[in-house]
């Protein structure tokens, strides 16, 4: 049984960006740099801990999530619409939409999304207003094809899989809830949806989440000002990290060991009053744990 985790390095806010909607977090390793974006604010951000130097692309439309390719240089990036390259060391070249879904309702964008083990980059849509069940779970191929799994979202957060890679965990974020299905990894399918965790109602919402090398899943808290670690068997949490400001977004492991957790936040939602009393609000935050995460698969187109 692991033990639970412990912090070895503060709670410190590393880039006090005031973010409309901070998310998507990725540690790359070839970089050793943190990607992460501002989907609201149309901008993805790159973190680099040694230098501390911030870069800043700015996009003509919401970007929502990011992978590295294995292939080329560059990144996969859901934008609004659906799946696209950008390369960050080509800055005036503009990202080049790969698929955007047909059924997709006018109303919808994309928003979370990561790769599996096999390289295939699994995206969600959402309603706009975070209220109409039209949200999707797709998954883009690196020979181009893209299947849609899932519907029936307001919100769609995740996806992360279980250490043996036989379990998805995807989040339906507006209605508290955490689902895992069994996940076939050599076909790409799902099956046998069930309830993994609801969140209770003052714990906020299920928004981004990782998996570390324990196999315990990490799930920031949307209105509930943390992020929480929870057992992958049974769901119970066994650790807490509080945040100083309460819509907290999305984290991943990262650092030389993969040993700090980085959190992403968002003002989106706040109050005037509520901006002031948490003026680290849309902030980078980083902490230091005796725990290691895994390295993000990349695309393999």
């Amino acid at each position: 049984m692991p033990q639970t985790p412990r912090i070895l390095q503060p709670l410190r806010c590393i880039w006090p960006a005031a973010a409309t909607l901070g998310e998507g977090t990725l540690w790359s390793p070839r970089e050793q740099a943190l990607y992460w974006v501002d989907i609201l604010q149309h901008r993805l951000h790159r973190f680099d801990p040694t230098s501390e130097a911030r870069t800043t692309w700015d996009f003509d439309e919401e970007i929502t999530a990011v992978a590295e390719r294995a292939s080329a240089p560059g990144l996969i990036v859901t934008l609004r619409r659906g799946f696209a390259l950008f390369d960050p060391a080509e800055p005036a070249t503009p990202a080049r939409y790969l698929y955007q879904p047909p059924q997709e309702v006018a109303g919808n964008r994309f928003n979370d999304g990561k790769c599996d083990a096999r390289g295939r980059f699994w995206g969600g849509t959402m309603d706009a207003g975070a209220k109409e069940p039209l949200g999707a779970l797709y998954r883009y191929d690196p020979d181009g094809q893209c299947t849609r799994h899932e519907e029936g979202f307001p919100v769609t957060n995740g996806p992360t899989w279980s250490l043996d890679g036989r379990t998805l965990f995807f989040n339906d974020t507006a209605r508290g809830r955490v689902f895992a299905y069994d996940f076939d990894m050599n076909a790409g399918r799902l099956s046998n949806r069930r309830e993994w965790h609801q969140f209770a109602r003052e714990e906020g919402h299920p928004d981004g989440m990782t998996t570390d090398a324990a196999g315990r899943l990490w799930i920031a808290h949307w209105g509930g000002a943390c992020v929480t670690c929870h057992a992958p068997e049974d769901a119970r949490e066994i650790f807490r990290i509080d945040l100083p400001t309460r819509h907290v977004t999305n984290c991943a492991f990262g650092g030389p060991d993969l040993r700090t957790l980085f959190i992403t936040s968002a003002t989106s939602g706040l109050t005037p009053a509520q901006r002031e009393a948490e003026p680290l609000a849309g902030g980078l935050f980083a902490i230091g744990l005796d725990v290691a995460g895994l390295e993000s698969p990349r695309f393999a187109g």
